[in-house]
């Protein structure tokens, strides 16, 4: 064996550089994985989340990742993509809205929401405040009531005598209306104003009613039976893929204009705070359960999905180069010579 230190040192990073790639590739793969994620586990058991995660930096971290991955390219085009995946879903036409959706959960929440009265009642009461909304009730009540005057003048017009008697009596209301125009426009315009308002009130309270007491749950869950035994894909039928596209842009737009609000930096933070004040006291190998995970878990994802990126970085060599770039620098140290030197010199 050569006496000198620095081709020592060089053997031996050569040894560790080896024992590395086969403790990372093939049978030796699996159980050095148990023992690590056992090892982290193990470690992480000792560490109390609010003692070891600062929550200000984590806010930090937070409005940053808001701000640069939340309007990236990847996202908008990942998200017009995926809409049309879905959209264009072979498997659709096998599954029915009952077999992705359970009757159940559709039921509860159908019934939450009707039985939601202050909910109801307060957005009608907002709905009164718009003049816009009042002239559109009017003109649905006045739609209404002249569907109803058309349908008994036709059948009225129908009685012997009644056409020439309905046809003198609207002649002279015309003349009086011509007559008195100037005079009653004024008064026409406050009596529509209030009548749009009177039109809301009634359409609004028409609408509580039927909340209230019609059959709208059950009739809602029939509607809902009558589409559970239909394939996903009859949904296409109600909106074209570039409609749907267009609406998720545009919910996507409405998403990146809010995202760097100040409101919403609010938001995340008060939701970080949240976790801190649920889970601040927990360890942090006790997230796992909460997250539904077990060691198993994370050992079958790694053995899953490391094989083929190592495998790929051993064979193209950057593993190896990757390796002895860290550990060269301690093999390589005046501190390690010396201690080959002195282990020679015994």
């Amino acid at each position: 064996m050569s006496s000198d230190p620095n081709a020592l040192a060089e053997k031996l990073l050569d040894a560790q550089v080896e024992f590395v790639i086969a403790e990372l590739t093939g049978d030796r793969f699996e159980d050095v994985i148990r023992r690590d994620v056992a090892d982290v586990l193990g470690v992480a058991d000792t560490l109390i989340v609010g003692e070891v995660v600062d929550r200000a930096r984590v806010k930090e971290t937070a409005h940053r990742v808001v701000d640069k991955i939340g309007g990236s390219d990847i996202v908008t085009e990942m998200v017009e993509a995926i809409a049309e995946a879905i959209y264009d879903l072979a498997e659709s036409d096998e599954y029915t809205l009952g077999d992705v959706v359970d009757r159940e959960p559709v039921a509860a929440l159908i019934e939450q929401f009707l039985a939601m009265h202050t909910l109801h009642n307060r957005a009608l009461e907002r709905l009164t405040e718009s003049p816009l909304v009042a002239t559109v009730a009017s003109s649905f009540v006045n739609k209404i009531v002249a569907d109803f005057m058309a349908a008994n003048r036709a059948r009225a017009e129908k009685v012997p005598g009644m056409s020439r008697v309905l046809k003198a009596g609207s002649t002279a209301a015309s003349k009086v209306r011509s007559a008195g125009d100037r005079h009653l426009e004024g008064f026409i315009g406050d009596v529509a104003g209030r009548g749009a308002q009177f039109a809301l009130r009634r359409t609004n309270n028409a609408i509580k009613e039927l909340i209230h007491d019609a059959p709208l749950h059950d009739a809602a869950m029939e509607l809902w039976d009558l589409h559970a035994d239909e394939p996903v894909s009859v949904l296409r039928e109600y909106l074209s893929k570039q409609e749907l596209r267009e609406v998720v842009m545009i919910v996507l737009d409405i998403v990146e204009s809010g995202r760097n609000k100040e409101y919403f930096g609010h938001v995340v933070e008060a939701c970080i705070d949240v976790f801190f004040d649920r889970y601040g006291e927990f360890t942090v190998a006790a997230l796992l359960p909460e997250l539904g995970l077990t060691a198993d878990d994370i050992v079958t994802e790694l053995i899953t999905f490391a094989p083929p990126v190592i495998e790929a970085a051993k064979e193209n060599g950057v593993l190896a180069s990757q390796i002895r770039a860290r550990l060269a620098p301690f093999f390589s140290s005046e501190q390690t010579l010396e201690l080959l030197a002195a282990a020679q010199a015994d």
